[in-house]
């Protein structure tokens, strides 16, 4: 049985919760790490958006100004936890990742912006892979058997998406003109404008 002292930490946070922690602490930080495309579709009111290929080039510098109550949000769960892990390496080991993302949030009744209406960025993943091992099959069928390679190639990268818990088709994707918004997130827009958790501390404060 595992002691009290070395319990792992639970980093889960259920939409319900999260909509009373909005009204109820004022040093919360809501950080969305999916694309700004997907952001502008829907997001938490007062959330941050910090994708994640931002956040992990600039984790050191986003977790210094980071206090003790971070919520990390995306679309389902998977790159809100790869940022938490991220953050947990830099010294925010008290992050929460919320449970059914953004979407879940909206559906417990969360106030949530929304924007124009665009294809999630996991959704366009399954269907850019599912169209690969079509192709594969298909064209090992009626071109040559070569190109079930093909299908072949995609399982194993899936396969090595989910050990790894990485995403090499989700990152290309995620950069190709459509998943653009029109002003991307950068480091002084997405991390600097972030109110340091001592001047957070000093505004309750006051």
């Amino acid at each position: 049985m595992t002691s009290p002292s070395t319990a792992p930490a639970v980093t889960a946070l259920a939409p319900e919760t999260l909509c009373t922690w909005i009204d109820q602490h004022e040093d919360l930080v809501v950080i969305d790490v999916r694309s700004a495309a997907e952001f502008e579709s829907m997001h938490i009111r007062g959330s941050y958006n910090v994708p994640l290929p931002l956040l992990s080039e600039h984790t050191e510098e986003l977790a210094a100004r980071l206090g003790s109550r971070v919520v990390l949000v995306c679309q389902s769960g998977a790159r809100a936890e790869q940022a938490r892990q991220r953050l947990a390496k830099a010294g925010i080991d008290s992050a929460y990742v919320l449970t059914g993302g953004a979407p879940g949030f909206a559906a417990a009744g969360g106030d949530v912006v929304k924007g124009k209406d665009r294809w999630d960025l996991e959704r366009q993943v399954r269907l850019a892979a599912g169209s690969l091992v079509v192709l594969g099959l298909a064209g090992g069928k009626f071109v040559s058997p070569k190109i079930r390679v093909l299908a072949g190639a995609i399982g194993t990268g899936l396969t090595f998406s989910a050990a790894t818990n990485t995403c090499a088709m989700g990152q290309a994707i995620s950069a190709m003109p459509w998943n653009k918004a029109a002003k991307e997130p950068t480091r002084e827009s997405a991390i600097l404008t972030l109110p340091a958790a001592g001047v957070r501390e000093e505004a309750k404060a006051s």
